[in-house]
């Protein structure tokens, strides 16, 4: 995994990337040691999974707030401040003596992490000169911490549950070290945002589109990764060490298979076949007849989340904002508020039937199947590709579109102004030098709002241009 591009801020980069590892891990740790915590606690299944509701739910409603902090503070200081919550929390859980106390602790937990995944993503895509790079490392961190997480919570939480918590509290003091005396805030400063901005990028199709898939999936996600450990009934080790096996499924499915079959295939086909995929691994699930063949599938299901997590986020800053701390801060919202009730609406349903938790997330995840059959083209034909679902052409066929693949060429055109410092975006001119791959995954249309929403994005890759033009005549003055 290299960039293609010169790095010189990969130092900061990589130090981000290695902080949301820490930040991920912690989430992940509590996996092997649920049964533990309710049987030395005396907690039932459902208030167990309040664990994971706490955190996530704290995160979802922090989401915001966090991203609209960064315009007045800056972005290494609400990400040290999120890193520096989350030590502390750590800490003092390890310390709780009921339910409850641990349930608030992960709960500002949770808040800590807000703060940090609000502006990690953002901040490595604003140093990045490679974007795709930059979300397949973070993405690749994120499924390292999901595999490490358990592990760690395994082995330590034979000694006791409280041990993993308080290790994790002290490697966040570490990612805290790193992310003073490594990170670094752009050169320009974010601009301040209203929380109106974040709203108003549900108002695009396409992009509300892409969150109720995520919606769905994150749903399952958490389901998964919550209510798996009690369904299982294994011990602390062999628990840790099957939910390692898992994260690493999830890492294979980020940094092996996803980024490549969304090359071949397409994004928005890639990750709609992953789905159709997670819907079939829950369903086995909830048939299976042993633990062993429940292991195997929830490591294969790893493979199919991972694919999802190394295209669901690079599509959803394809369709949203020009700022990415808009899209990011709209795009989490969804992917962690509908998260939170997962875990606990799984215990509350898992006493009826401990398979109905995994019948449950089928019946959820199907509606994003569904979404995929009815909205997937138009998603595609947004981002210029096409899914075998659907008749019509990719964006790029269309007159007046850009697909992701096409490039942008300087052009003389008397129509445009002889000589003027002009840019055409036309795939079909091939036989000119091209200056770069520069429309990244964000379609234009002829229309002036589409043709001053390009001449953004140019000169945020360092072009400066008089004019935008489109081939069908479309310009921009």
């Amino acid at each position: 995994m290299a960039s293609t591009r010169p790095e010189p801020h990969r130092a900061a980069i990589c130090s981000t990337a290695f902080t949301a590892f820490f930040a991920i891990a912690g989430i992940a740790v509590v996996d092997p040691i649920l049964p533990v915590i309710g049987a030395e606690i005396g907690a039932s299944t459902w208030q167990i999974e309040l664990l994971f509701t706490a955190y996530i739910a704290v995160m979802a409603l922090g989401m915001v707030p966090a991203v609209i902090a960064t315009g007045r503070f800056g972005y290494k200081a609400v990400l040290s401040a999120g890193v520096s919550v989350v030590a502390v929390a750590a800490i003092l859980a390890s310390l709780s003596t009921g339910i409850g106390q641990l349930a608030a602790l992960r709960g500002l937990w949770g808040l800590g992490n807000a703060m940090f995944f609000a502006t990690a993503m953002v901040l490595l895509i604003s140093l990045a000169n490679d974007r795709e790079w930059a979300v397949e490392l973070f993405e690749t961190c994120l499924g390292l911490g999901f595999a490490v997480g358990p592990l760690i919570g395994g082995l330590l939480g034979q000694v006791s549950w409280r041990l993993p918590f308080f290790v994790c509290g002290a490697l966040m003091v570490v990612a805290l070290v790193v992310a003073l005396t490594r990170l670094k805030d752009p050169e320009e400063m974010p601009a301040q945002l209203r929380v109106g901005e974040v709203f108003a990028l549900f108002r695009r199709p396409a992009f509300r589109t892409i969150c109720l898939i995520t919606a769905t999936y994150n749903f399952v996600f958490f389901v998964v990764l919550g209510y798996t450990p009690v369904f299982l009934g294994l011990g602390v080790v062999p628990l840790g060490f099957t939910f390692t096996a898992w994260g690493v499924g999830l890492a294979f499915g980020i940094l092996v298979v996803g980024h490549r079959m969304a090359m071949r295939l397409g994004a928005v086909q890639t990750v709609a076949f992953a789905v159709v995929g997670l819907v079939v691994a829950l369903v086995l699930l909830a048939t299976s007849v042993g633990t062993a063949e429940s292991v195997v599938v929830l490591v294969l299901a790893g493979v199919a989340m991972g694919i999802n997590n190394a295209n669901l986020t690079d599509l959803a800053l394809g369709l949203g904002s020009p700022d990415r701390r808009v899209t990011t801060g709209a795009f989490n919202l969804v992917r962690w508020g509908f998260a939170a009730p997962a875990p606990v609406i799984a215990g509350l349903i898992a006493p009826s039937s401990a398979r109905a938790p995994f019948w449950l997330a089928a019946g959820v995840l199907l509606i994003g199947v569904f979404t995929f059959a009815w909205k997937g083209s138009a998603m595609a034909a947004e981002l210029g590709e096409h899914v075998l679902w659907s008749r019509r052409g990719s964006a790029a066929d269309e007159p007046g579109l850009v697909g992701e693949h096409d490039r942008l060429h300087t052009v003389t055109d008397p129509e445009l102004g002889q000589d003027a410092p002009d840019m055409r975006l036309d795939g079909g001119l091939r036989e000119h030098e091209p200056l770069g791959d520069l429309a990244v995954r964000q379609p234009f249309g002829n229309r002036p709002q589409d043709l001053d929403l390009a001449r953004r994005e140019l000169r945020d890759a360092g072009v400066e241009v008089a004019r935008v033009g489109v081939a069908g005549g479309g310009q921009a003055p």
